[in-house]
């Protein structure tokens, strides 16, 4: 499981670097701290030399605190249900290994030794932005993954994820906007496509394991490619010899011999 929740956390670090905000606001950041030049940095580097070192303490400093954050966010979901939260403790958890790079930057650009107590009291300095770090990575989800804590609880639609089985944790790899009551699943490359009543998207994720997040969700596999719910079915007929689901939404899933039998035996009163 340690390697799926990897590739969750892998799909969504390409989507935070895609953000124009990000970057522009990375770049704010670096900017600032060169020409103020903190911590000592103005009168131990000139100019040049000081917009490599924010630049490289930045990179990795944010790098690690958003890492953090989306693994806490993909690995705690059934500890803490705010998303936030979870985020947050990830940040905080990243600032040891943030501490120790800054060190290690620093000894590159100025030779200084490493102490253990320089790292304590980094840890204590870093912290902070830490928190900085989170609430940005959680503002950039807003922007380009959707309403990141569900707010849309106006929306009618938005009841179909509280009565979705909490035990299908196929349901925490997608994107606020789109859960909803699972309906079917495709391979699509290396991909599984999950289809909900809100809406579609695109999982990095094994279809072999995908089933093994369905939890509690009533349905069955018609095809070595294809799953689909009990209650998006809107019954089966054949063609041609050739036994296929058609649900609710008109899609036809085919079926393979495998799965014929158990396929009749659920929705053979739905025969079309």
């Amino acid at each position: 499981m340690g390697g799926l929740h990897l590739q969750s956390t892998l799909r969504e670090l390409q989507q935070f670097f895609r953000s124009q905000r990000l970057w522009a606001t990375f770049a704010i950041v670096v900017l600032i701290f060169t020409v103020t030049g903190p911590f000592g940095t103005g009168e131990r580097f000139p100019p040049l030399a000081r917009l490599a070192y924010w630049s490289a303490v930045h990179a990795v400093a944010w790098s690690i605190a958003i890492i953090c954050s989306l693994l806490a966010k993909d690995l705690l979901p059934n500890l803490i249900r705010s998303l936030l939260a979870r985020m947050m403790i990830g940040s905080l958890i990243a600032a040891l290994p943030i501490s120790l790079a800054v060190e290690i930057i620093d000894y590159g650009f100025s030779g200084d030794p490493i102490h253990g107590v320089e790292i304590v009291h980094g840890i204590l300095t870093t912290a902070p932005l830490c928190v900085l770090f989170c609430l940005l990575a959680y503002l950039t989800m807003s922007s380009s993954l959707g309403d990141p804590e569900g707010q849309a609880s106006s929306n009618p639609a938005s009841t179909d994820y509280e009565m979705a089985p909490k035990s299908a944790p196929l349901l925490d790899r997608l994107q606020h906007k789109n859960r909803g009551a699972l309906q079917r699943m495709s391979v699509s490359d290396h991909y599984t496509e999950v289809v909900t009543s809100r809406g579609r998207e695109l999982v990095l994720l094994r279809f072999s394991d995908a089933l093994k997040e369905l939890g509690e969700t009533p349905g069955l596999q018609c095809h070595r490619s294809h799953w689909v719910a009990d209650e998006h079915v809107a019954g089966i007929e054949r063609t041609d010899g050739k036994l296929t689901v058609v649900t609710k939404d008109g899609t036809r899933l085919p079926v393979s011999r495998t799965f014929a039998a158990d396929i009749r035996a659920r929705y053979g009163h739905l025969v079309s």
